[in-house]
C-alpha cells in the first residue's frame, strides 16, 4: 500500500481494478454495465479492460435490461457475466433476473455499487440497506469493506482480499460446492472521491503479483453486515432450500427393468433426457423448451395420452431432467403417489412434488430387455396423436393442366394458400422449420409456447426459455444476450424470439442499443394478437365478467410496432401469410429485425 496517494489516484479506482481484473482473469468475458454515479470507478475499470480486448463491456440505461441480459449471456455460454450498477433502486431492478438465475441455475455476478456503511439508515440520498437484499436466492453474498488507500503496486492485502472475493464469487456462481450454478451478489460501498486514474498494474495476471489471500475459514453468514471497522470479508453461501451436495465420486442410480418407465424432459433438460430414453427404449415425454424433443423415443401429443388411462395411468415410474413447466397433465403425474419419481439434478431448482421424490446425480438404465409391448403401446399412440403442419404443396399437374379450369382451379387454389392468414400453429411451425443447429431459439412465457408444446415435432435445436419463474419479463433482453454470446468471435447463426405481444411490450426497453455496440443477428417474431390472449384459456375466462376480463387480464393494447421498432432502429417486417413469413425468417439478417404477425384472438 502507499500511505502517501499518487496524484489523481483513488482507492475506488484500485478495488475496482482490482476486483475486476481478477474476474476477467478466471474467464469472465461479459460485463454488463448501467450508468451511475457511485459506480464510475466499476465503470471506468470495465471500460479499460473492454478498449484492452480482455473483456466485452454492453452498457445498458436500464438495470433490468441489463439483468436480463447478462441472465441471456450466462444461459448461453454457463459462464456468468457481471453486472455493474450504482446504489437504490438501480440495485434493486436486479432482482427478477436474479430471482430467475436463482430458480434456473443460470450464473450470473451482481456487483452493486453503495453508500459507506455509516450512510445507511440515516435518510442518505440514492442509499437503502443493500446487503441481504437477494439474500435468500444468492449462492455467496459479500458486503465489501470500504477501500480507503490506493495500491502503488497491486499487491496490497486489500487487493488480495478482492481477488480472492472474486475468485469466490466465480466459483459460487459456476456451483461450487454444496449448491448449484446461480446468482451472487458482491455489494462494494466506496467513498469519495469516487474515480481516480487507473492503476499501472491494471490487467496483470495474479500469478505476477503477491498479494496474501485470506483463508476461506474466516466467511461468516451471508445475512450478518460487517461493522465498519470489520473483518475485511464477509460473505457466505446464500439462504434458501437445502440442497444434498452432489457426490462427484458417487456411482450412478442403475434404473433396474421391470416398472413400466417413462422419461420427463422439463425446461433445460438437455440431450441427457434423450440419450436415457433410448438406452432404456422407453417413452420420452419432452417439453418444446426442453433441449430434447429429438430423436425416435419422442411422444407427440403427450397431454392427452398422460391423460389416458391405458398410458399415463399405468406409468409406474418416471425419470424427470429439467423443470417441467408447461402443462397440468405432467405435474398431475409427478404428484402421484403410486408413481415413482426420480429427479435428476440439475442446474435449477430441485423438484419434489409428491415428497417422496428420490433426487439422484446420474441415471444409467440397467442391461436387459426393453418392455416392448410398453415402448410399442406409446409409439402407437404418439403417431396417431401427431399433427402434420407442413403447408400443402402446390397442385403441379393442375398448374400444368391443358385443361383450363383444372389451371384456373390450382392457381386459385395457390392464391388461397399464399393469402390465408397466419394462425398460431402456423406461427410456430414456420418458426421451428427456420431454426437449425447453428441457431438460437428463445420461447417467451407467452400462450405461443404452448402451443408449440403441443404441436411441434422433433427437432435437434438449441432453445431457450425463462421457466424458472416463467415471467413475461426480460425475454427480449434475455435473446439480445443470447445472440451476443452465441455470435462472437464471428460464429453464424440466427438468435430467433418467438413472443406474445403483452411479453414484448413488457420488455420494450430492450430494444434500446448504444451505437457503437455492434448488433447482434436477432429476429424477435411478435404474435401480436393485441392482449393477453392465455387467459381466454384459463377457468377464469368461464366465470369472470366480460369487461372486467377484457380490462384486467385480456389487458388490450394498440400499439404501432413499426414506428416503435424503427425509433429503436431496429428493421421491420409486417406478414400476413405463409409465404411470406418462411421468407422472412429464411431471408438474410444483418443485424436486429422485429417481426410481427398479426393473430386473431
Amino acid at each position: 500500500m502507499s500511505a502517501t496517494p499518487d496524484p489523481g489516484r483513488a482507492p475506488a479506482t484500485d478495488a475496482a481494478a482490482a476486483l475486476l481484473g481478477r474476474l476477467v482473469e478466471l474467464g469472465v468475458r461479459h460485463l454488463v454495465v448501467s450508468p451511475g454515479s457511485r459506480s464510475q470507478a466499476l465503470a471506468l475499470v470495465a471500460a479499460e479492460l473492454d478498449a484492452r480486448g480482455l473483456a466485452r463491456v454492453h452498457v445498458r440505461i436500464d438495470e433490468r435490461v441489463a439483468a436480463y441480459t447478462a441472465l441471456g449471456i450466462g444461459r448461453e455460454t454457463g459462464m456468468p457475466a457481471a453486472l455493474i450498477c450504482t446504489s437504490g433502486t438501480a440495485a434493486a431492478n436486479y432482482l427478477p433476473a436474479a430471482l430467475e438465475a436463482h430458480h434456473s441455475g443460470v450464473p450470473l455476478l451482481l456487483l452493486t455499487a453503495d453508500r459507506p456503511p455509516e450512510l445507511r439508515g440515516v435518510g442518505a440520498n440514492q442509499t437503502t440497506r443493500q446487503p441481504g437484499m437477494f439474500a435468500p436466492n444468492m449462492r455467496l453474498e459479500a458486503d465489501l469493506p470500504v477501500p480507503d488507500e490506493v495500491d502503488a503496486d497491486g499487491t496490497g492485502e486489500a487487493s488480495g482480499m478482492l481477488r480472492t472475493v472474486a475468485a469466490d464469487a466465480v466459483a459460487a456462481a459456476l456451483g461450487a460446492g454444496t449448491r448449484p450454478a446461480g446468482p451472487v451478489h458482491v455489494n462494494v460501498p466506496l467513498r469519495e472521491p469516487l474515480a481516480g486514474v487507473l492503476p499501472p498494474w491494471l490487467g496483470a495476471p495474479a500469478t505476477a503479483l503477491t498479494a496474501p489471500e485470506p483463508s476461506l475459514d474466516e466467511v461468516a453468514d451471508p445475512l450478518v453486515e460487517p461493522e465498519p471497522s470489520g473483518a475485511l470479508y464477509q460473505g457466505g453461501g446464500g439462504i434458501g432450500e437445502a440442497d444434498v451436495p452432489a457426490d462427484p465420486e458417487s456411482d450412478p442410480f442403475v434404473l433396474e427393468r421391470g416398472p413400466r418407465t417413462i422419461v420427463v424432459a422439463g425446461a433445460d433438460a438437455g440431450p441427457a433426457a434423450e440419450a436415457l430414453a433410448h438406452a432404456g427404449g422407453w417413452p420420452l415425454v419432452a417439453e418444446i423448451v426442453s433441449g430434447a424433443r429429438f430423436g425416435r423415443n419422442i411422444v407427440h401429443g403427450y397431454r392427452a395420452l398422460l391423460s389416458d388411462p391405458e398410458l399415463g395411468g399405468r406409468v409406474e415410474r418416471a425419470v424427470v431432467f429439467g423443470h417441467p413447466t408447461l402443462s397440468r397433465e405432467i405435474v398431475r403425474l409427478l404428484s402421484r403417489s403410486d408413481v415413482e419419481v426420480l429427479a435428476v439434478r440439475g442446474p435449477g431448482e430441485p423438484l419434489n412434488l409428491n415428497d417422496a421424490t428420490i433426487a439422484v446425480d446420474e441415471v444409467v438404465a440397467a442391461v436387459g430387455p426393453a418392455d416392448r409391448d410398453w415402448f410399442g403401446d406409446w409409439m402407437r399412440a404418439s403417431r396417431a396423436a401427431s399433427v402434420d403442419l407442413s403447408p400443402a404443396a402446390p397442385d403441379g399437374a393442375g398448374l400444368a393442366s391443358a385443361d383450363p379450369q383444372a389451371r384456373l382451379g390450382a392457381i386459385a387454389a395457390e392464391l388461397g394458400a399464399i393469402r390465408a392468414p397466419i394462425d398460431r400453429a402456423a406461427l410456430v411451425d414456420a418458426v421451428w422449420r427456420a431454426t437449425w443447429p447453428h441457431d438460437r431459439l428463445l420461447f417467451a412465457s407467452s400462450r405461443l409456447v404452448r402451443v408449440a408444446d403441443e404441436l411441434l415435432g422433433g427437432k435437434k435445436v438449441p432453445v431457450h426459455s425463462n421457466r424458472g419463474l416463467a415471467g413475461i419479463d426480460g425475454t427480449v433482453a434475455t435473446g439480445m444476450g443470447i445472440a451476443i454470446a452465441s455470435q462472437e468471435r464471428g460464429a453464424p447463426g440466427v438468435t430467433r424470439v418467438l413472443i406474445g405481444d403483452v411479453a414484448f411490450l413488457h420488455d420494450v426497453g430492450a430494444l434500446l442499443l448504444p451505437p457503437d455496440e455492434t448488433a447482434p443477428r436477432i429476429q424477435v417474431i411478435v404474435g401480436n394478437d393485441h392482449g393477453g390472449t392465455i387467459f381466454d384459456g384459463l377457468e377464469v375466462a368461464q366465470v369472470a365478467p366480460p369487461a372486467a376480463m377484457d380490462r384486467v387480464l385480456y389487458t388490450p393494447q394498440a400499439v404501432q410496432l413499426e414506428p416503435l421498432a424503427r425509433a429503436y432502429g431496429w428493421e421491420y417486417v409486417s406478414v400476413t401469410g405463409r409465404a411470406a413469413l418462411d421468407q422472412a425468417l429464411t431471408g438474410q439478417v444483418a443485424g436486429r429485425q422485429l417481426i410481427e404477425v398479426v393473430l386473431d384472438r
